[in-house]
């Protein structure tokens, strides 16, 4: 890909996705941090370290394969790894918990290097993952009319907006939805600058200590459902907006960011999905050579909210729910239409595709691990039953008998 200034690629409609990204990060992860925090009994300068870790690391490993790939790579914490601390954290000290974080990012590393996780991810047919995305963004397009009847006087005028900056002005459709809801929350008193109250932070660094049980309780599990919860949909995103962008190097780069910042509280930094598919489609620019300017975008509020680390949780609480959710809703429209489109567009993958959909909406979590990555496991079953495959590997094996 010719190699374009970063200056002459800014616009404004990929600059507003990334921040949208980075507000719908903060959204509803952030809460469950503070549930983990309080399960490990953690005072406020490890929380806000904690949040300082892992806005840092997102920001500069998003700002570094954006600028390095030319793609809109995003990147963020695990939220399956959050749940998993809310459940088990109480069981170990911090410095445990610390070296078990640290010990998560080592493996994941070396499935970056060695490319085990790359083998397996280029073995999945494109509907199946096109299919798995389509599922994991229907419930964002559902909410948005689940906000309009919770409250409609904020709802309805974003949704005018949106189909009308659409047919008039597609670029910035989803950036002026933003305006009118900041406005119309303003205007309804949902949304107050009160409650807003800038500190820096100052980062804790904490000595681990490596423990079998955490290793086993923690560690590996935090491995686990990064690379199936997180990475593997990540990558399904990137497929499926047509980016093939080199799996190991982002691993591997995630992995090196969540060794780096365990000290300070990181339990991992992965690929996104969710949020990356708000800057991977069409809504971030109509020319997907410049789309990389939202994953720069996306870095950039990283880092400047995690400056802030203590006041991410008041700016966040201080807006609407439905605000937010309307907003991450209709910045995936058009990701969410395309990858229904191509999950059956393949006559042959069809069914394979419609059973990765079903399975990765009903929401089923197996071992702790989401239903985006069992929606995968289903579809390539499916497939390797329908295509024949299996007959031909059933020749194979009585051949070599």
């Amino acid at each position: 890909m010719e190699k374009t200034s970063i200056m002459r690629d800014v616009s404004m409609s990929a600059v507003v996705a990334g921040f949208i990204a980075t507000i719908v990060s903060y959204a509803g992860p952030l809460l469950i941090v503070f549930q983990a925090a309080k399960v490990a009994n953690l005072g406020d300068a490890y929380v806000s370290s904690w949040i300082w870790a892992i806005s840092l690391g997102s920001g500069l490993t998003c700002l570094l394969l954006s600028i390095w790939f030319r793609s809109p790579v995003i990147t963020a914490w695990s939220t399956p790894g959050l749940v998993l601390l809310v459940s088990s954290w109480s069981a170990y000290s911090y410095s445990d918990a610390i070296g078990a974080f640290v010990f998560s990012a080592v493996m994941v590393t070396i499935l970056g290097v060695t490319g085990v996780f790359s083998a397996v991810m280029n073995r999945i047919p494109y509907a199946i993952t096109t299919a798995m995305l389509a599922g994991i963004l229907l419930k964002f397009g559902i909410e948005v009319f689940v906000s309009l009847q919770k409250l409609p006087t904020l709802v309805l005028p974003m949704i005018v907006c949106y189909l009308v900056a659409k047919r008039f002005l597609p670029r910035y459709a989803v950036a002026l939805t933003l305006c009118v809801g900041l406005l119309l929350a303003y205007g309804l008193t949902e949304f107050t600058f009160s409650t807003i109250h800038a500190a820096m932070v100052k980062p804790v660094f904490t000595k681990p200590t490596f423990s079998f049980d955490a290793i086993i309780g923690l560690g590996i599990p935090l491995c686990v459902v990064a690379m199936a919860s997180q990475n593997a949909p990540g990558i399904g995103v990137l497929r499926a907006d047509g980016y093939n962008t080199p799996i190991n190097p982002l691993i591997t780069t995630t992995g090196i960011a969540s060794l780096l910042f365990a000290p300070f509280g990181s339990h991992g930094i992965n690929l996104a999905a969710i949020t990356a598919a708000i800057c991977t489609g069409k809504e971030a620019h109509h020319d997907s050579r410049k789309r990389y300017i939202a994953g720069i975008s996306c870095g950039v509020f990283y880092i400047i909210f995690g400056t802030f680390g203590a006041t991410i949780s008041s700016l966040v609480s201080s807006l609407p729910g439905e605000l937010i959710a309307v907003l991450a809703g209709l910045a995936l429209f058009a990701s969410l239409s395309a990858s229904l489109a191509s999950a059956m567009k393949e006559e042959a993958q069809r069914e394979s595709a419609l059973i990765t959909f079903l399975v990765t909406i009903s929401g089923i979590s197996i071992a702790g691990i989401g239903s985006a990555f069992w929606g995968l496991i289903a579809g390539v079953v499916t497939s390797f039953i329908l295509t024949g495959d299996v007959r031909t590997a059933l020749r194979k094996k009585s051949r070599a008998a």
